[in-house]
């Protein structure tokens, strides 16, 4: 009885809610520990029947197995949108997942840079070599749009509104959204696809990806890791630093500037504002330890 709720389920996430393939299966495998669960203890019930003490024990079963509190949290997350879709779809009257509690996380706060260590690591860039205006294009619009490393190695030329100041960006669930970008990347982009990528022997099927590797394909997320851990060492800073610490900044900025949070969200292509409200963690810490720094009262 249960593979038609999975069916409807699956039908949903992926017309409703245009998810990928890989979000798609997350939550189905979510559904099946619970069905899982109520086989092994004996109580295969619909949805409509099952109740919050039941989803409860459901929990604490995961738990035994080994899930850890971060494993816990998404397996409810997806139990809370198999119930969103049944009160949608009148299979059920009451969500019994509304209380559940989720485990308590403790979010780790990224790295991120100053203004100044983005300038210093960008200054690293030895520009006579033809990967380095690639390079400083990659990085000037990695920190002027707040870009995920897949979407950078994904931009296209087809993509770019530099014009207007714009580009399209593929970002999760193929979800698209339009960013503004920085005049300084819009220089240096320019710079390298008509003065260095046009003389790049192309691959077919990567015509119109904008940043190439030396063989004349795309970029692997792994080499954009090898260039931003070189040039911070060169610029010694011993921060641990990734493509996402370019992204965290960008956030880290926008919100310490007195940006709104849903702009915020907006660029970065969050799906929920929790994701985004992160950020305003950094910032309180941001000004507690200027508060420390500079204000007589906080100094010890």
């Amino acid at each position: 009885m249960w593979d038609a709720y999975k069916k409807g389920f699956k039908a949903y996430l992926q017309l409703e809610r245009s998810l990928s393939d890989n979000s798609v299966e997350a939550y189905l495998r979510d559904v099946d520990k619970l069905t899982e669960y109520l086989l092994a203890s004996g109580t295969m019930k619909t949805p409509g029947d099952i109740e919050l003490n039941e989803l409860q024990k459901f929990i604490i079963w995961i738990g035994e197995l080994g899930m850890t509190a971060t494993s816990q949290a998404r397996i409810i997350s997806g139990i809370r949108s198999f119930y969103k879709y049944c009160l949608i779809e009148n299979i059920i009257t009451a969500d019994p997942s509304t209380l559940l509690d989720t485990p308590k996380l403790k979010r780790a706060l990224p790295d991120f840079l100053s203004f100044e260590e983005i300038e210093n690591i960008i200054a690293q860039i030895d520009l006579s070599k033809p990967d380095g205006g690639r390079n400083k294009a990659i990085l000037e619009t990695m920190y002027s749009c707040g870009l995920r490393v897949s979407e950078v190695i994904n931009l296209r030329i087809s993509c770019l509104y530099l014009d207007v100041g714009f580009i399209r960006v593929i970002g999760k669930g193929d979800k698209e959204r339009l960013v503004p970008i920085g005049t300084d990347a819009i220089k240096y982009i320019n710079i390298y696809k008509d003065s260095i990528r046009v003389h790049a022997s192309i691959q077919k099927g990567f015509e119109d990806i904008l940043f190439l590797s030396k063989f004349g394909r795309g970029l692997s997320r792994i080499m954009i890791f090898y260039i931003i851990k070189a040039l911070a060492k060169k610029a010694g800073i011993n921060k641990n630093i990734s493509p996402h610490t370019f992204r965290h900044s960008f956030a880290t900025h926008l919100v310490e500037g007195g940006a709104d949070l849903r702009a915020v969200q907006e660029m970065l292509g969050h799906e929920s504002i929790t994701t985004t409200e992160i950020y305003t963690h950094l910032d309180r810490d941001y000004l507690r330890a200027t508060l420390n720094q500079f204000h007589p009262a906080f100094k010890k």
